[in-house]
């Protein structure tokens, strides 16, 4: 069998984070010893799972996210938002297996890989294998791949809400091209890439200077022990701070806010959350790379966090405005989603129970009140659901992984490979070294996207004219309707 020294990515998982924690990545060679590594397996199981994970993912991009957006804007442009959702992931999809699997998942430095599997060169039905979260476990890199390819599919379509109803078509797809490149991959090598537990347990049986070279291979917010299972920073603080620079430099709707803009569907919009909230599982519970109990921790997390946000959004706007609208169930449905994707696999249920009740709040925070005071225009509140509910999410994580508050912990795969470690959970520590993940992702994100904005922009123009924009895109950019009268 030909060794993979791969990535495992999503998320470094409950059983997972380990050497970038210094005071856990001293292990001895003795302690290795003690606990040899098991031997290599693929299980059938582990693969169906992750395959099903994978159609999951997907199926949240389409239909779920085209048929949630699209139902929130103007019937006017539906088509257009259908349309922009269908075609980032076609052509990110294509990106990732010519390119970006390999900037994203292989080793060159703690900022991005190389093209040393580009094309997929290396990569084969029997022989390639992908590491998990657990020794001696491994899934065909193909399934890795696919799962892993979902995620960079979904992500850009996920600021497109930001900028809706009033972005030119071709040039969007320029921007998200670039942005894919740029910010993207770099940010989830940062964060997901890392040689596996085999790796690490090996490298510790040969003395700490190979320890520490392996543990320089790994992403540099992996490195530092950043928590993100499923991707609270990859995904959400990522697209969703790159949604508000987009809608703050293309401006405002014509008529906004002066004019009333109601969803048209919000039926539509029920049947895209739904669709969201069952792929989800994919998402999170499928970023444990296996199937075994930390899976259905991530799954029942993924449950209860989401009804409890749900639950939440609508208790707040029963209080603040009187009337519990379809609207903001579905809202908070989406915030609960988000804020327990980083803590999935690391919490508790009841963790996340209080995740979910307190992230509601904090988003209709922002989705009606920051948003008015400043006065940008963030058409389906990218921003302020999923960047916020994003960073509540990833720095919760850090509190809410303590095994004394019921969350999984952090193995120690170079002391003793797969072992809990009980009781050794530092919160402060840790939650600095989540603020120092956040902060990484807006940075990188905002800048990235700002300097490609202004690229595309000042080269072929990002903004719809005015003529277009009251018109509606579905006719003016791809001469269609959405609906025939």
């Amino acid at each position: 069998m030909k060794s993979t020294r791969l990535t495992s990515g999503v998320g470094a998982a409950a059983i997972a984070l380990l050497l970038a924690h210094p005071a856990f990545a001293q292990g001895t060679a003795a302690a290795v010893a003690a606990s040899p590594i098991p031997k290599a397996t693929v299980d059938k199981g582990d693969t169906a799972w992750m395959l099903v994970s994978s159609l999951l993912v997907l199926m949240m991009a389409v239909p779920g996210l085209a048929l949630f957006y699209g139902g929130l804007v103007r019937t006017k442009n539906m088509l257009s938002v259908l349309t922009q959702v269908l075609m980032i992931v076609c052509m990110v999809a294509v990106m990732w297996v010519t390119f970006g699997y390999s900037l994203a998942f292989t080793g060159h430095n703690a900022f991005w890989g190389g093209l040393s599997k580009a094309l997929l060169m290396g990569v084969d039905a029997t022989n390639s294998r992908a590491a998990t979260f657990s020794n001696g476990v491994y899934i065909p890199e193909y399934a890795y791949i696919c799962f892993q390819m979902t995620f960079a599919c979904i992500t850009p379509a996920l600021f497109i809400g930001s900028i809706a109803e009033r972005v030119r078509f071709s040039p969007l797809m320029l921007f998200t091209a670039l942005w894919v490149i740029l910010v993207y991959f770099p940010i989830a090598h940062m964060v997901w890439y890392w040689g596996g537990p085999d790796a690490v347990a090996a490298a510790a049986l040969k003395g700490a200077a190979a320890l520490d070279l392996q543990n320089a291979d790994a992403g540099w917010l992996f490195q530092k022990g950043a928590l993100d299972f499923a991707g609270g920073t990859v995904v959400h603080i990522n697209a969703g701070i790159t949604g508000l620079v987009m809608c703050i430099m293309l401006g405002k709707r014509s008529g906004y806010p002066r004019e009333p803009m109601p969803p048209h569907s919000l039926t539509m919009t029920m049947i895209g959350t739904s669709l969201l909230w069952v792929g989800w599982f994919g998402f999170n519970a499928g970023s444990n790379l296996e199937s075994n109990g930390v899976t259905a921790v991530a799954f029942i997390n993924t449950f209860v966090a989401t009804a409890a946000a749900g639950l939440s959004w609508l208790l707040v706007e029963q209080v603040v405005r009187g009337k519990p609208s379809l609207l903001g169930a579905a809202s908070g449905v989406v915030a609960g989603l988000v804020a327990v994707t980083p803590a999935s696999g690391y919490a508790g249920p009841m963790g996340s129970v209080v995740l979910g009740l307190m992230v509601s709040p904090i988003c209709f925070f922002f989705v009606s009140k920051v948003k008015s005071y400043f006065g940008y225009d963030d058409s389906l509140d990218v921003f302020g659901v999923h960047c916020i509910g994003g960073v509540t999410g990833a720095i919760m994580t850090g509190i809410l992984d303590a095994p004394y508050l019921g969350g999984q912990g952090i193995a120690d795969y170079a002391a003793k490979p797969g072992a809990m470690i009980a009781g050794a959970y530092h919160m402060p520590a840790q939650l600095w070294i989540q603020c120092q993940a956040v902060i990484v992702t807006l940075a990188w994100s905002s800048i990235g996207a700002t300097l490609l904005f202004l690229l595309v922009d000042k080269t072929w123009g990002m903004r719809a004219a005015i003529d277009a924009e009251h018109e509606g895109l579905d006719i003016a950019e791809h001469g269609e309707r959405a609906y025939h009268h």
